[in-house]
């Protein structure tokens, strides 16, 4: 229904009655060829990471797992518009993630496209390092140790309440009361806060809003929902239209800064960085965006007698 209203693209949902990674797999590459593009749902970490990468490999058609990068979409959207209200350059920006499943990781990588490199990644053990006590000791999954191997270089360790000191943004996708209020002082000045666990966020909008500057959620009763409706059917509409075969670390950061821009600078405010879910502007823009950046990357199949692309409906 979300595809169809806003995007105009005819969708499906198929159950599948296992947990098997080799099993999902192949049920999808036998039923691919039915349809224009494979959105992937509710398939956790660290299986989720293998069976997306193995569809992308064996399919002509776009793969996008939403739970990852409908996510990180949303969550850079209104991390760029953030950026505009505290003027920090995104280059330099000090960042917490707290939740490292399939949403963390994937927000992380994001901002690491973008530009962001210090980045500080806390699970349920504490912050991610190389000293960790099971990084040492080879228990912690290849995710996980790439996440320890690339960010935290000074080794910082403890809970969320400790990594948090010094940071511009504290990014949690994890689960209710994750992160003291008082501790968000510690946070450097103009502190941005996307608290995303629901239905309870990491700490409640009113117990930090004395701390920080700009506070999301993923609640639709509280300013600045990040949902990720506002992405996934505007990329599939854009993918589908340019013929892509699939979709591009590019075209995601090209629909994040889509959404963005639907948010104009006049109406932009702490409490506004991110458009309403019923924003009828959002889908295409970021089909439009998703199009033209497929174009860029060489993936849209234009049709070379026309000038013009492929529609083909069906998600």
């Amino acid at each position: 229904m979300l595809f169809k209203e806003f995007a105009g693209v005819d969708a499906f949902p198929i159950c599948l009655d296992t947990q098997d990674a080799d099993e999902i797999v192949r049920a999808v590459e036998l039923m691919a060829p039915t349809f224009g593009g494979i959105n992937l749902e509710d398939i956790s970490a660290p299986r989720c990471f293998e069976i997306e990468e193995r569809l992308k490999e064996s399919l002509d058609i776009p793969v996008f797992h939403d739970d990852q990068h409908g996510t990180a979409v949303v969550t850079m959207a209104a991390l760029f518009n953030a950026l505009k209200i505290t003027g920090k350059p995104i280059e330099q920006l000090r960042v917490l993630v707290v939740g490292l499943g399939a949403a963390g990781v994937a927000v992380t990588k994001m901002m690491q496209e973008a530009g962001v490199s210090h980045i500080i990644g806390c699970d349920r053990k504490g912050a991610l390092s190389t000293e960790r006590e099971d990084y040492q000791a080879g228990e912690m999954n290849a995710t996980k140790r790439w996440f320890a191997e690339t960010f935290n270089p000074g080794k910082v360790s403890g809970t969320p309440d400790d990594a948090i000191e010094g940071m511009d943004l504290f990014i949690g996708l994890s689960g209710p009361g994750i992160i003291q209020a008082g501790s968000l002082e510690k946070m450097n000045d103009d502190a941005i806060v996307f608290a995303m666990a629901n239905p309870t966020p990491e700490v409640m909008p009113e117990d930090a809003a004395p701390f920080v500057r700009i506070m999301a959620t993923g609640r639709s009763d509280y300013p600045n929902q990040i949902n990720n409706v506002l992405a996934f059917p505007g990329i599939f509409r854009g993918a589908l239209d340019a013929g892509a075969t699939s979709i591009t670390d590019e075209m995601k950061l090209a629909a994040a800064k889509g959404i963005a821009m639907t948010v104009s600078e006049a109406d932009l405010a702490e409490d506004y960085i991110i458009p309403s879910v019923f924003n009828r502007e959002v889908a295409p823009k970021v089909a439009e965006s998703v199009v033209e950046e497929a174009k860029r990357d060489g993936i849209a199949r234009l049709n070379e007698e026309t000038g013009t692309f492929a529609t083909v409906d069906g998600v």
